[in-house]
């Protein structure tokens, strides 16, 4: 007979994970299935492995700045294998920790594909079949490729953790942030970069001076941009190297292609025109705020639901759901304020409204203050590197609504920023506290 579960998940990720756990510890019997690895999208080839290259590829800068600070290395030479092997060992990690989670909360993994067959039940790819009381479906979403001759030549950032070996020359298709934060890596790598974007625009949604450093900087750092243009074709020559006919610039060999143009949500063959699981325009699966779809019993958490593709939003959405459905504690998860990072080099941090969305809504009398500054480690180092912070305010109530940010270790100090936005703190309480000097997040409570 069929096994029968009150609550089956469809994907092992960040959201699906915690939803499995919250809703096995309010007592629900739970199934789980995933047909790659425990983990999902951030653990196995997403932030986790790559926050760990962005550590590697800062040391090439630390090296040449620790001359300044008296420091003799007498050699640079890096090993790319040996950074490989030990981020993917630190990805297995992770994925037996995943693992025991849902042993310790004695829910059952399926490794296989689940798909959804209607009428309260999920079809394995195994051949079984089960049967629920509430399917969760949380399966994330896959990077886009383009349909282009040759595309098959082409790899996304899901490959970049198993190269064999380092391109010398990479040219990278998207100019979001997963396009900028690889841009940084293999340049920092000793790889010759080049962005290549359909429009003229970096980072679109981020604040406009933030994204216009980010471009200045990394073009002073030896990275290309070829803006408002897109590939015609991909063609493999007979030592390895891609040729890359274009539209819109000059043609290019590259030793690798990397297309980072986005993720759509991973609803293909899913089972939801069965189950009569409702679709955007977009592939993703609609829900209203307590994740419910458009079929009874069935709901859906995290990129699949492209809301706002973030593993801590993911997480958040499922526990709330876990609470709602099996813990008699029904709540909706809060988007407004959400923070986001992008781990370029040096990376961008930012919370709330930009200037312009901050104009839209209050009108021109925004106010906004702007910190631009050499950080103490750069002047010594003679690196010219500026960085830039920016408050934005909204002009009666005098509260903070945005704050931007790019420079060193701006994610670190933009968490606890964050919660001064989310709390409602006005400019004035900002100023009311005293700068912890000498450090870069002072600049925050320094603007006048």
């Amino acid at each position: 007979m069929a096994e029968h579960y009150d609550l089956f998940v469809i994907g092992a990720g960040s959201g699906g994970v915690r939803a499995a756990r919250i809703a096995a510890g309010h007592g629900a019997k739970v199934g789980i299935a995933e047909d790659y690895r425990v983990g999902g999208t951030c653990v196995i080839r997403g932030c986790v492995p790559k926050k760990l290259l962005v550590y590697g590829a800062h040391f090439a800068e630390d090296i040449e700045d620790a001359a300044m600070f008296g420091w003799d290395i007498p050699e640079k030479r890096f090993v790319w294998p040996t950074l490989r092997d030990n981020v993917l060992a630190e990805v297995d990690r992770l994925e037996g920790l995943y693992r025991q989670t849902l042993q310790n909360n004695k829910v059952d993994l399926y490794e296989a594909r689940g798909r959804l067959a209607g009428g309260g039940k999920v079809q394995l790819s195994t051949g079984e079949t089960v049967t629920v009381d509430k399917i969760l479906v949380a399966v994330g979403a896959w990077p886009f490729m383009p349909d282009i001759p040759g595309i098959e030549h082409a790899i996304t950032s899901n490959e970049v953790f198993h190269l064999p070996e380092l391109p010398k020359r990479v040219a990278i298709a998207g100019g979001g942030y997963i396009a900028n934060e690889f841009a940084g890596i293999f340049n920092q790598f000793g790889a010759h970069v080049t962005i290549v974007n359909r429009s003229d625009t970096i980072l679109r949604g981020y604040d406009e001076q933030v994204r216009d450093r980010l471009l200045q900087i990394s073009m002073t750092k030896g990275i290309d941009f070829r803006f408002n243009s897109t590939f015609e074709t991909i063609e493999k020559m007979d030592d390895g190297r891609l040729h890359l006919t274009m539209k819109g610039c000059d043609d290019m060999e590259v030793d690798q292609l990397v297309f980072a143009t986005g993720r759509i949500p991973k609803t293909d063959d899913l089972g939801c025109e069965v189950a009569g699981v409702s679709l955007d325009d977009k592939g993703a699966i609609k829900v209203d705020e307590y994740n419910q779809t458009s079929a009874k019993g069935v709901f859906a958490v995290g990129d699949v639901t492209d809301r706002i593709q973030l593993t801590p939003v993911a997480i958040r959405e499922g526990h709330a759901f876990a609470d709602t459905q099996f813990g008699d504690a029904p709540r909706t998860v809060d988007y407004d304020f959400v923070p986001n990072a992008v781990f370029s080099h040096p990376p961008v941090a930012a919370v709330g409204l930009t200037e312009s969305q901050a104009r839209e809504r209050f009108g021109n009398e925004v106010k906004t203050y702007t910190s631009d500054f050499r950080a103490m480690k750069n002047v010594l180092a003679n690196r010219h590197e500026r960085s830039l912070y920016k408050l934005v305010v909204e002009p009666v109530s005098d509260k903070v609504v945005g704050i931007h940010m790019i420079g060193p270790e701006t994610p670190e100090i933009l968490q606890a920023a964050a919660i001064a936005v989310k709390a409602g703190l006005t400019k004035a309480d900002f100023d009311a506290t005293v700068a912890l000097h000498p450090t870069m997040a002072e600049e925050l409570v320094l603007m006048r």
